[in-house]
Order: structure tokens, then sequence, then C-alpha cells
């Protein structure tokens, strides 16, 4: 097993706005195909396998980090008052629970009526608070009506800023699906 300290200019190459914690990257003989990573004393420390190629790992990094940096972001939004808060303001029941999910890359967001589970797309991190209420507010109704119906319509357009909230996820979804910091301006 080695040691490799990441370059700087690899890290600031794609996270220069961000404050990302040092990486030290570990080459392991015995990792044949995942790769880990994990914080360490203010760290990041992350663990490939010992045959990857610099072009590889760098990759590698990009990802993890990318990944970090998504966590980071959505973390300090709790989703958990904000539904009950909408819940009550709509008379939508509350779910049973409600959390950010990194894997949504086509939805932005999901719920199981069996359980009443929320999972909001970490995409939606950076999009205007109204924008992120209408996510909520529609899984919400959807622990009342499973489809969507006119009488599930009916229940998301409770929201005042349904439609306007609808027309911004629209072009969000035109664009790429990823919120960039100048978007904000656009439909505040």
């Amino acid at each position: 097993m080695s040691i490799v300290e990441t370059p700087p200019e690899v890290v600031e190459e794609a996270f220069a706005p961000r404050e990302l914690p040092p990486v030290r990257v570990i080459r392991s003989s015995k990792r044949h195909k995942t790769v880990s990573a994990r914080m360490s004393d203010g760290v990041l420390v992350v663990r490939v396998p010992a045959w990857t190629t610099k072009d590889e790992e760098q990759a590698l990094v990009s990802k993890v980090l990318t990944r970090f940096a998504e966590k980071r972001r959505c973390g300090h939004l709790p989703l958990e008052p904000r539904a009950r808060e909408l819940a009550a303001r709509f008379g939508l029941p509350e779910p049973r629970s409600i959390q950010w999910s990194s894997r949504q890359r086509l939805r932005w967001g999901s719920c199981s009526t069996s359980t009443g589970d929320i999972r909001i797309s970490t995409r939606l991190a950076e999009a205007p608070p109204w924008v992120l209420d209408h996510v909520i507010v529609h899984e919400l109704a959807h622990l009342v009506v499973a489809e969507h119906s006119p009488e599930f319509q009916a229940l998301v357009n409770r929201n005042p800023y349904a439609e306007r909230a609808e027309g911004y996820l629209l072009a969000l979804s035109d664009l790429g699906g990823t919120v960039r910091p100048s978007q904000h301006a656009i439909a505040s």
C-alpha cells in the first residue's frame, strides 16, 4: 500500500469556489475494483486500487470530491422541519422520513406511499427555496394520492408557487438538471 498526496491543482481545478478538505490518496493492493473515502482528522482519505493509473485516480478523486461537496451542500438544509411546516400549511400528511438522495438523477423527488418515506434529489440543494418547497409538497401529496390524477394536482396546486416552480424545474431539466449559481437571479 502506498500513500500519494493529491496535488492541489487536481482539487482546485474542479472545486475552486468551495472549501474542500485536503485529500490523501492511498493505493491499496487489497482493493480490486472499489474506491472508498472517509474523513480522518480533517483530511479526506480516498482509497483506490493499486493498479489505477494517474488519470483514473484523478477522475476517481474528482468524483469523490463531487459527492463530498454535494453532501456538504445539502447537509445544512434540514428537510424534516420544512416538510412538517409545509404539511401543516397545505393540509397534507407528514412523511415518516424525508432525506436527501444523491442517487436521484432523473427525478426531483420520490415517495414510497407504503412507508411514507420521501427522498429529495441533491440536485435541488441550491435551488430557490420555493422550488424545493414545491417538490416537497408534490411528494407529500403522493401520501394522499399515489398517481398524478386531477385530485392529486388539486392537492399540489394548493401551493401558490406550484406553476412557477414547475416552469423552473422544466427549464432546469432542459439545462441538464443542475442548478448553477447564476440561475438564482432568473426566477426570484
